[in-house]
């Protein structure tokens, strides 16, 4: 009897035991949901970013191939920028609002059953915003751009424009490598290598083939 009266003790306090860990278990999962929601955007404006980097520089460079002149350079860089921006703006709004629809007519359809208040209006709450990722998409791409140009805009030596134009860049695509690294949890020093190296060879191509059609006098 009284062995059974110490396993129905032992029983007693091992259920709250069991829901402190469960609570525990909870917490963790929420904020590991949380925090990868916000890596996802994290990542997304660093992607953007990059994207901006690589593609102004890698106009700037081809068009100083051909051209020495700093006012050409900077007007190419400048019409990369807005035009990237807009581009990637455009296509992160049609994505998005695409997906919200998506989104909206499921929670139509989900109307017809029994829900709470309060679920619904999480619900709302989560749906993504349209204007909200083309203007985040936006400003992470012209955030890129802007070291190229920066870069550019105070140096008329073509040669020294060009070295000065590489480093910055060089430097922004190591940084936002790293940044990616951290943020998808990936080995560092293999992401900067594998960004800077694309980084790389998107300028090398973008130089040598602008520089052979414009010695080809087409």
């Amino acid at each position: 009897m009284a062995s059974d009266h110490s396993s129905l003790n032992q029983t007693k306090f091992a259920l709250p035991n069991n829901d402190l860990e469960q609570q525990e278990t909870m917490e963790v999962e929420t904020k590991d949901f949380d925090y990868s929601k916000r890596s996802q955007w994290l990542r997304a404006a660093v992607l953007g970013a990059n994207d901006g980097l690589v593609s102004t520089a890698s106009l700037m460079m081809g068009v100083g191939a051909v051209k020495q002149d700093i006012k050409v350079m900077i007007l190419t860089g400048f019409a990369g920028l807005v035009a990237g921006a807009c581009s990637m703006a455009i296509g992160e709004f049609v994505s998005v609002y695409s997906q919200l629809d998506i989104e909206v007519a499921q929670m139509k359809r989900d109307n017809g059953r029994h829900r709470d208040e309060e679920e619904d209006e999480k619900e709302k709450e989560s749906l993504p915003n349209p204007i909200h990722a083309a203007a985040a998409s936006a400003l992470a791409f012209s955030v890129g751009a802007m070291v190229p140009l920066l870069a550019a805009s105070f140096i008329r030596e073509y040669k020294v424009r060009l070295g000065v134009v590489l480093g910055a860049v060089s430097f922004a695509l190591v940084v936002f490598g790293w940044l990616g690294a951290v943020l998808g949890k990936a080995p560092t020093l293999r992401s900067c290598v594998r960004v800077l190296v694309g980084g790389w060879l998107a300028m090398a191509i973008t130089f040598g083939l602008t520089k052979l059609i414009g010695s080809s006098g087409l």
